[in-house]
């Protein structure tokens, strides 16, 4: 599942990351970030996929679309 720019905005405040923080951790720049979630570019798949990686490592669990909308929560720790 491709994370959508809401979805990445919305994981960052549940995690209460700063672009910086979210940036740092996924080991990419902030301007690739920033424009990511303000639309105005779409990062190579392989950035994406770091993004996504670093919040789901950090406890975000990314929804897909299933006729209620994407969306994110957090894992469900119990099961882990």
């Amino acid at each position: 599942m491709a994370m959508t720019r809401g979805q990445c905005r919305a994981a960052r405040a549940l995690l209460e990351w700063t672009q910086g923080q979210l940036a740092e951790t996924a080991s990419v720049s902030k301007k690739t970030l920033a424009d990511f979630e303000a639309g105005k570019r779409t990062p190579y798949d392989r950035t994406l996929a770091d993004i996504q990686k670093a919040l789901e490592e950090a406890g975000i669990q990314f929804i897909p679309e299933n006729g209620g909308g994407a969306g994110v929560r957090f894992k469900d720790r119990s099961r882990d």
